[in-house]
């Protein structure tokens, strides 16, 4: 084998190998299933992958030419380029991440890194001040007391587009809400209205202690929050539509 076959090979299998690795980050770390596909990114990543795993070797392989004066320059420009790309790449998927599962009224809403409104998070509870790098966590809205914060919170949200769920500073612990998610939950009997009966059913099965369900409020796909209503705890969130 000749040393271009053995640096195309050489450098197609250290970047297939990257892949592997960033593909466990995103798929396993940041964005669990079925996460991904509420927010929208599976297909932009995977594409974005491609083009950067295939394309740095391939590239490597046009201009890889034995006894060329500039062959180094020209591959280290190839393989940083590449490197960079892939960065830009993972950094973007970084900063969109889930980062909350966030109770608010009625459902659930799923708020992205970069949809945090980190004005005020010095006022936030301490836990609820750093976003994890392992994964989206579960937090709650405090609802507004007085009238007046009431209508402030409203226009915030209507007219301001801003929801209560993206501000740390009005996050509390998921046992604060125990009464409203269970004065909130859905019948799981429901969710055939929305989906074939028979996916209903398969995807049931896997969580027998799920006997409710909530809406998630996603930014691509809503799906359904699995939940034990007694406890007011969360099972799973699945792959099933919440409404039409």
């Amino acid at each position: 084998m000749n040393s271009r076959k053995t640096f195309f090979l050489t450098h197609l299998s250290l970047s297939f190998l990257i892949a592997l690795f960033v593909v466990g980050l995103v798929f396993y770390v940041w964005y669990p299933s079925p996460l991904a596909s509420a927010v929208g990114v599976t297909h932009i990543f995977l594409m974005l992958l491609v083009i950067d795993v295939i394309l740095g070797p391939l590239l490597g392989l046009l201009v890889y030419k034995e006894g060329k004066k500039t062959l180094k320059f020209d591959l280290s420009v190839i393989i940083l380029i590449q490197i960079a790309a892939l960065c830009y790449g993972v950094y973007s998927i970084e900063q969109g991440r889930p980062a909350w599962v966030v109770f608010h009224g009625d459902r659930f809403e799923l708020v992205r890194k970069n949809e945090v409104i980190l004005a005020n998070v010095d006022q936030a509870q301490p836990q609820f001040q750093q976003i994890s790098w392992t994964g989206p966590q579960l937090a709650a809205v405090k609802l507004a007391v007085s009238p007046q914060q009431r209508q402030n919170d409203m226009f915030t949200e209507v007219l301001g587009g801003i929801s209560l769920a993206q501000q740390p500073d009005r996050y509390v612990e998921m046992t604060q809400v125990t009464t409203q998610i269970q004065q909130r939950t859905l019948p799981l009997v429901e969710l055939e209205q929305y989906n074939p009966k028979t996916e209903v059913e398969k995807t049931l099965e896997k969580y027998p202690k799920a006997d409710a369900w909530l809406p998630l409020k996603a930014n691509a796909v809503d799906m359904v929050v699995l939940v034990n209503k007694e406890s007011a705890s969360i099972i799973k969130i699945v792959d099933l539509r919440p409404w039409q």
